[in-house]
């Protein structure tokens, strides 16, 4: 296995291209990163690409790196939903020693996520499984209230090439 490259040079790399879109900041931290969004379409697909760039460099394989990318776009779709576009959010995904860590914090500190009945695999249902969903790849996940409102906690499992 090669080494992987200096966070700061994938965080810039995979960066590079977004730094003039409005309401997307990055920052690094160990095994991962945050980012300070704008909800929309745009910053969304480039979370998820960072996120994708990001855990494959930490060794994450390919699997893992769909359920945390799709964990997030629950999350974040969540988000718009309550609060409608364009609400700031906090992004941060990591390897952890248990698994992939992501974390949503949004400005209201209020309104929780509700899980509904609608079943997983129900033909009809247009929305309402994403928690579900969450449920499934995440389990175990939670809400705290912070310094910004609240924080959505999961943690998608797997075992780090670090390990």
């Amino acid at each position: 296995m090669q080494p992987t490259p200096p966070l700061t040079t994938l965080l810039d790399a995979a960066t590079a291209h977004v730094r003039t879109i409005p309401g997307f900041y990055v920052r690094s931290r160990p095994h991962g990163f945050a980012a300070h969004i704008c909800a929309s379409p745009q910053n969304l697909c480039q979370v998820r690409q960072l996120t994708s760039t990001e855990l494959m460099a930490q060794g994450m394989k390919a699997d893992t790196v769909d359920s945390a990318q799709l964990v997030l776009s629950e999350l974040v779709g969540n988000s718009v939903r309550a609060y409608g576009d364009h609400v700031p959010l906090v992004v941060e995904v990591y390897v952890t020693s248990h698994g992939v860590a992501v974390n949503v914090h949004d400005p209201d500190p209020g309104t929780l996520p509700r899980r509904r009945a609608t079943p997983l695999d129900s033909a009809e249902a247009e929305t309402g499984r994403g928690l579900g969903l969450v449920d499934l790849l995440a389990p175990g996940w939670h809400v705290r209230r912070s310094a910004i409102g609240k924080q959505v906690r999961c943690r998608v499992p797997a075992e780090p090439s670090w390990n």
